[in-house]
């Protein structure tokens, strides 16, 4: 088995994982074999109908522990299999949820093992509908989910897609990473930054030159988008105001899409004006074009010595115009005289913190999954940070957070 991630919210977890008959329901072996290697406790309940496309033996293999099918199995080392399950249960997801069990759990039906399950326990439902999308489209579906909703029930998905019916359609089950992502984001209530808005920028910022050109950086924002999401996995209400990249949306956080400078001072002042703290995690273009052409710059060969010129000036730094009530986070990208720069840039801007990181490092440079900073706080303290995951960086950043939190 695969070592947990420091931080995880997963790991150590108690997961009942309800696999219900449809086509789809391969898909829950991945599901099963993901939150095993991530440290969590996987006991797997199978309706009959999904038996038809799947065996127990896959489960148990993956898992390691017993599948349940019969809800009085009296071969079952658990008494009454049901009510273990549910009591010991940290969050039950079905996956995928067909229509009849949809409908089953919202009028509270208990004729599985499943079902009972469900009814029995006090933990959080996650649901992710897998079924033809005029049986999801039906009011009768329709009218169950809302009930789902209602009760508080999570449901995830589904996606719109090619259908096991060779038709194109809404009812196509969630893939895998969205119920991991999905899943630590509700584990995560009630955690340590619970009641927070915290705002986080990522990502690099583009300038324009013309309509097709731009000024930006070598930012990825994965630095970014790993403390957007340990924040939600820790109680906070996130927004992450986030330049163009290439990174999956993380679910269950405010995510604003931002292009220049402008945009992003806008949106991150408007998102600042009810939050507890800001991490500005983007790399901010310093400068832009004096002048955006209308039009594309085409290759003039008649220019002296082939050569172009662009004047710039300086973007206006808008730190300034945080409100002072927002504890603000930066960072410091230094390829030279990092931690001098770093306690510069801390002081100048009123950061309460400022993480400093050497960006010649091709192990925790731009566009790669690590990163090892240096902490300064406004006292002349520093904290080393080793290289670890961007995430498990982000976290150690966090917990300096709220320990400025609670003095405040």
């Amino acid at each position: 088995m695969m070592v947990a991630k420091m931080n995880n919210p997963i790991c150590g977890k108690n997961i009942v994982l309800g696999v219900t008959g449809s086509i789809s329901c391969y898909k829950a072996a991945d599901l099963a074999s993901k939150l095993t290697q991530q440290g969590a406790v996987v006991d797997v309940v199978l309706t009959k109908g999904a038996t038809n496309f799947i065996s127990p033996l896959t489960f148990t293999s993956l898992t390691g522990r017993d599948v349940y099918v019969d809800m009085f199995d009296p071969s079952s080392k658990q008494a009454i299999s049901h009510v273990s399950l549910a009591h010991a249960a940290d969050v039950i997801i079905v996956y995928p949820a067909t229509a009849h069990t949809i409908a089953k759990i919202a009028h509270g039906f208990a004729d599985d093992i499943l079902t009972t399950t469900i009814l029995a326990s006090r933990a959080n439902v996650l649901v992710a509908p897998a079924m033809d999308g005029f049986m999801f489209e039906n009011p009768a579906t329709q009218e169950n989910i809302q009930k789902l909703r209602d009760r508080g029930i999570f449901i995830l998905g589904p996606s719109e897609g090619r259908l096991a019916s060779g038709f194109v359609g809404m009812g196509r089950l969630v893939e895998v990473p969205y119920v991991v992502d999905s899943l630590e984001g509700i584990l995560g209530i009630n955690g340590d930054l619970d009641g927070k808005n915290i705002v986080v920028s990522a990502g690099g910022t583009q300038e324009p030159i013309d309509p097709v050109r731009v000024i930006t950086n070598r930012s990825s924002g994965k630095m970014g988008f790993a403390i957007a999401r340990a924040a939600r996995n820790r109680g906070a209400k996130v927004t992450l105001v986030t330049a163009p990249n290439a990174l999956p949306s993380i679910s269950g956080i405010d995510m604003r899409n931002v292009s220049t400078v402008e945009e992003m001072r806008e949106q991150v002042l408007y998102a600042c004006e009810n939050a507890d703290v800001l991490v500005m995690a983007a790399a901010v273009s310093d400068y832009r074009p004096k002048n955006v052409s209308d039009q594309k710059i085409k290759k003039d060969v008649t220019v002296k010595q082939n050569e172009l010129s662009i004047e710039l000036v300086q973007n206006e730094d808008f730190i300034k115009d945080v409100p002072e009530t927002v504890l603000k986070v930066g960072f410091a990208a230094e390829s030279e005289n990092l931690l001098d720069n770093a306690q510069k840039k801390l002081i100048e801007k009123g950061f309460s913190l400022i993480a400093a990181n050497d960006i010649t490092s091709t192990e925790s440079g731009f566009n790669v999954d690590n990163n090892k900073i240096i902490i300064l706080d406004q006292s002349g303290d520093t904290e080393d940070v080793p290289l670890m995951s961007k995430y498990d960086v982000g976290n150690r950043i966090l917990d300096r957070v709220v320990k400025l939190l609670d003095v405040q």
